[in-house]
């Protein structure tokens, strides 16, 4: 049997809320469902997401395929992903998520683009928040302080967000890949970094797409809905801003909070040339400063992953080596995204 044209790979657990609206929305697709194929894993779900999805399975027969792998234990969100990236699938792969509801036209018009650039390595719609014409994410930004931001989160659909443009990297609620710019960012045998496990894994997959020499598109025609649980608060920057969101950040889980801390700085130890932070070192210890005071003050339990980001330190330092011993993208080129 030949390979689909695209694949949708699905990584679940614990969906049963989001699972049936995520579902039909693959089964509405207009791109011929004789070139789509599905794998589904779960990641060990103890609610009624195994059965939901069992009971759809029957009515994907017209797809080129539909696998599901019923897991037992939790490999993360991305880990996930790289597993069912082992299975047969297409030149096109989207990385989809459980609590997001694709427009019928989202494979259609992500094909069209992806065929008609083979330079494109990643594909960024423009994601709506979920049953509204509110912006969750039209990709990722970074500043020179590094810090990373979705474009467009919170802003009204009013026309500016229309164009289609490169962008530093796609945002992980459903971002379509080119299977070979997956392929060449493997460092360790791995492409998804196993060592982040939960959080942040998309923007270290972007940043290295980034650095493998692959364009990053944003296109508005590929349009979703997200229900992003962590919508940010849009009180500005600074202290005070830090402080606003305080009601916001205690509702997420400490182990999250944890995470994002580490695995932001792994990121950026294992992905940045040096010539790069030294340019913008100003920009990067004033931000580390004030994130160090706000975590001591209002947040100093995230503190207690510090051990372990110093522990595996030298991992991070050899991928870095390997990682930044293959990057085609020149730090100039790199750092044009760096607003």
């Amino acid at each position: 049997m030949t390979e689909p044209a695209i694949t949708i790979n699905l990584v679940v657990l614990n969906g049963e809320k989001y699972i049936r609206r995520c579902l039909d929305s693959i089964l509405i697709q207009s791109f011929d469902h004789r070139q789509i194929g599905i794998n589904i894993l779960d990641n060990g779900s103890g609610d009624n997401t195994v059965e939901i999805i069992k009971e759809y399975l029957s009515r994907f027969d017209n797809f080129h395929h539909a696998e599901f792998i019923q897991g037992t234990h939790n490999r993360g969100m991305w880990g996930g992903h790289e597993e069912l990236w082992k299975r047969p699938g297409g030149e096109f792969v989207v990385v989809l998520s459980v609590d997001v509801v694709m427009h019928q036209d989202f494979i259609k018009n992500s094909v069209g683009i992806m065929k008609s650039d083979s330079a494109v390595g990643a594909l960024q719609g423009k994601t709506y928040q979920m049953d509204s014409r509110v912006i969750d994410t039209c990709g990722f930004r970074i500043t020179r302080s590094r810090a990373v931001m979705n474009i467009g989160h919170g802003e009204s659909d009013d026309g500016r967000f229309d164009q289609a443009c490169e962008i530093f990297g796609a945002e992980g609620a459903v971002p379509v890949f080119r299977m070979s710019a997956l392929e060449s960012i493997r460092v360790m045998g791995e492409i998804v970094d196993h060592d982040l496990f939960w959080y942040g894994e998309d923007l270290d997959v972007a940043w290295r797409v980034r650095l493998a020499g692959w364009k990053e598109r944003y296109e508005p025609s590929v349009i979703a809905w997200h229900d992003r649980q962590t919508t940010k608060s849009h009180a500005g920057r600074g202290w005070l801003a830090r402080i606003a969101r305080l009601p916001i950040r205690r509702q997420i889980p400490i182990r999250r909070r944890q995470l994002e801390w580490r695995n932001t700085r792994w990121t950026r130890l294992k992905n940045d040339y040096i010539i790069n932070i030294l340019r913008d070192l100003p920009f990067i210890v004033w931000r580390e400063i004030q994130v160090l005071g706000y975590t001591i003050l209002f947040e100093p339990r995230v503190l207690a992953e510090l051990p372990h980001f110093m522990r595996l330190l030298p991992r991070m330092l050899r991928k870095r080596r390997e990682i930044l011993s293959q990057a085609l993208t020149t730090p100039n080129q790199i750092h044009n995204y760096f607003s």
